[in-house]
């Protein structure tokens, strides 16, 4: 039985997070000792390694809660686990198209800086251009 402690070093997972995923249901909750302080086996590793390992891949906690869901129900179609992945890499693909555009912008305005003053920097100029922050569809980005 492991600690709540050692879980978190084994797992490079915060205590704090540890506590949180059992408050929001992702994590059971575990044993405990005479004393109150909680243990943890095999499955609780397991468990939270899972979990730690789907955020890395930047699953939200509603896709990791489906996800563990799903692997709970061994009889369940395999597709509705993919059909989770694939929403994923959908939204890892927007993410690179959106961050591959910043870097364009970015890359622009760093050359078109001549680097004389500040009275006359590119970079302090597309920054206040608020037009600029416009997508095609008139929204505002952030």
């Amino acid at each position: 039985m492991l600690s709540i402690g050692t879980l978190a070093k084994r797992t490079g997972t915060k205590v704090q997070t540890i506590r949180y995923y059992e408050q929001i249901g992702l994590m059971p909750e575990p044993g405990r000792t005479e004393g109150g302080q909680r243990r943890y086996g095999e499955a609780g590793l397991d468990r939270l390694a899972f979990i730690r390992h789907a955020r890395q891949l930047g699953f939200s906690l509603e896709a990791i809660r489906e996800l563990l869901e799903l692997s709970d129900s061994p009889e369940r179609s395999c597709a509705e686990v993919d059909a989770v992945a694939q929403r994923q890499l959908r939204e890892v693909e927007a993410r690179i198209t959106r961050l591959e555009a910043l870097r364009a912008e970015l890359r622009r305005m760093v050359a078109e800086c001549d680097r004389d003053r500040v009275a006359d920097c590119r970079v302090l100029e597309v920054l206040r251009d608020h037009e600029e922050c416009l997508t095609d569809h008139g929204k505002a980005t952030s």
